[in-house]
């Protein structure tokens, strides 16, 4: 049931970002939202999800916490698997490259970056009791 529920308020919240041009898609200024589509890794038919990140000088860090669940989120696996994807940021439109970070990187941004954003994330790790992954998306030239 949880599971469902997850993916019917997806659902609405793409809907909403879409109609709204992601006006009203975090609820605070200092909360920002991105549109993430990106091809499913077994079917190919584009999925799109709501994700918080957070701005660097190297790109757009988002992360998985899948809301603290013990695996990581479709979304996430289907961005690893792709490499890249479509990413809507307000009413603008970006194809974006993916790399995920590992080892003392992704240790760094997570500590550095994400929990210094919002230090409440902690919690979604603590939950999952799994590494969360991250990942930094950089516009694709051309």
């Amino acid at each position: 049931m949880g599971r469902r529920m997850m993916r019917i308020g997806n659902r609405i919240g793409v809907w909403m970002y879409r109609t709204l041009d992601g006006r009203l898609a975090s609820g605070s200024k200092d909360v920002h939202v991105l549109l993430l589509t990106t091809p499913g890794r077994r079917s190919g038919v584009p999925r799109s999800t709501c994700v918080r990140y957070v701005g660097t000088a190297d790109g757009l860090v988002v992360w998985g916490t899948g809301s603290g669940s013990r695996e990581d989120p479709d979304w996430f696996r289907n961005l690893r698997a792709a490499g890249s994807t479509e990413v809507q940021i307000g009413a603008g439109h970006i194809r974006m490259r993916s790399r995920e970070l590992t080892g003392a990187e992704r240790a760094t941004v997570w500590t550095d970056v994400i929990l210094r954003e919002d230090p409440r994330i902690g919690r979604y790790a603590t939950k999952a009791r799994r590494t969360i992954p991250v990942a930094v998306l950089t516009p694709v030239p051309g």
